[in-house]
């Protein structure tokens, strides 16, 4: 069987459907994006600007250093494109240890699996099949440190191997694999007395899976960049006593990713099948046009396509803010025992078009707290994790910190 790399196939039909003309960003390794724990996933799949958990990984490693427990452990686990398959799924642990008042550090590892694939010559129901287990998982380590009392600082690394290439007859086949880097930053407020109640600031970014491409073979314009992206967010905790505290928070993102190029099409101005026309474009000339487009964007490294994706949009800045998306989020804790959670995540229709709601709730009992999100779909493009439970488990242990 000939080799093929399934990732944009499987991605695109769970995310990315809309046409080539409407330009949507696609890259190589898109499960660095699908939040994977219970908690982020219930406020709009944010969690750049909320408080330090065991998830912050993720989001934002900087947060570690604000952590209110000296060592936390979570484990979480997400089905994925569950109305048609039931065995592919994320799973993330994650490991922090904040070494002192002024620094943290952290693990975590996420595997992506896409189940069990049948291999066929031919419809013979009695042929002797083969069977393989595509996946993926990527390694994290972070060191956070804060540069004062209310501003911290982390950067991370990331290990990132890709086995998605199908075997041929000569089972010639090598996972893909490279590194990336997040640098990110956190600023947390005092809490502060206003009139009926008491409040906290919160701010944070991260600019995450900065590195090299990813190549599936030899070819280097077949290489797919990594979903960089920037995070930008903040949040504010209303804190109305001992019992009550509500925490709203807003954060957009872009992938630092060039825009792919605008696609040229035939063109016959009056219609008589002829293209000898002036302004007419022939087919073959549309189809070079759009190979050599295509070729020099394949060639844009990783380095210059981060700085080109602020300003490359063929339809110009208009089209520059369409990349942006944008989420919502609120969580409401009663006595840090019990969470309620929600929020609204937005997509331009022309970039992808996810649109959803997500619900969500946390239990947390002594050193152990139960997480779970479900997530409701409001675009006409079916979301792969739509009608989906998301749960996560975290202990948290050791001396407790005071958060001024």
């Amino acid at each position: 069987m000939k080799k093929i790399a399934i990732l944009l196939t499987l991605f695109i039909v769970g995310q990315y459907v809309k046409a080539q003309e409407n330009r949507v960003i696609t890259t190589g390794v898109p499960f660095l994006l699908i939040a994977a724990d219970a908690r982020s996933a219930g406020m709009g799949d944010m969690g750049v600007a909320t408080s330090a958990d065991a998830f912050s990984q993720q989001y934002n490693p900087a947060k570690f250093a604000f952590s209110l427990q000296k060592q936390g452990f979570s484990v979480s686990y997400t089905p994925y494109l569950s109305s048609i398959a039931n065995d592919i799924s994320l799973g993330q642990l994650s490991y922090y240890n904040r070494i002192n008042e002024r620094s943290a550090f952290a693990a975590s590892f996420r595997y992506f699996g896409l189940g069990d694939i049948e291999l066929r010559q031919t419809p013979d129901p009695y042929e002797v099949v083969q069977t393989v287990n595509p996946n993926e998982f990527a390694l994290d380590g972070s060191y956070s440190l804060k540069l004062s009392e209310r501003f911290s600082m982390a950067v991370g690394g990331r290990f990132i191997r890709s086995a998605l290439r199908i075997p041929d007859v000569n089972n010639d086949v090598k996972a893909a694999t490279t590194f990336a880097v997040d640098i990110a930053g956190y600023y947390q407020s005092e809490e502060m007395a206003y009139t009926d109640f008491n409040g906290r600031w919160r701010a944070g970014f991260n600019f995450q899976n900065l590195g090299p491409k990813i190549s599936y073979d030899s070819d280097d314009l077949n290489d797919n960049f990594l979903p960089a992206n920037m995070r930008l967010g903040a949040g504010f905790d209303f804190i109305f006593d001992e019992y009550n505290k509500i925490g709203v928070i807003a954060e957009v993102t872009k992938l630092l990713v060039p825009t792919p190029p605008k696609t040229v099409f035939e063109f016959d101005s009056n219609g008589d099948g002829d293209f000898d026309d002036p302004g007419d474009i022939t087919p073959s000339a549309a189809q070079q046009a759009n190979d050599q487009a295509l070729s020099e964007y394949r060639k844009t490294s990783w380095t210059s396509g981060i700085f080109k994706s602020f300003g490359d949009a063929p339809d110009g800045f208009s089209e520059e803010l369409k990349e942006f998306t944008w989420a919502l989020g609120a969580e409401y804790w009663y006595q840090d025992s019990f969470a309620l959670r929600l929020g609204y995540f937005n997509e331009n229709e022309l970039k992808g078009a996810r649109k959803f709601f997500t619900l969500g709730a946390g239990f947390k009992y002594n050193v152990v707290k139960i997480d779970v999100s479900y997530l409701f779909s409001a675009s006409k493009v079916r979301n792969p994790l739509e009608n989906t439970l998301r749960f996560s488990l975290t202990f948290n242990f050791g001396d407790n910190y005071d958060e001024l």
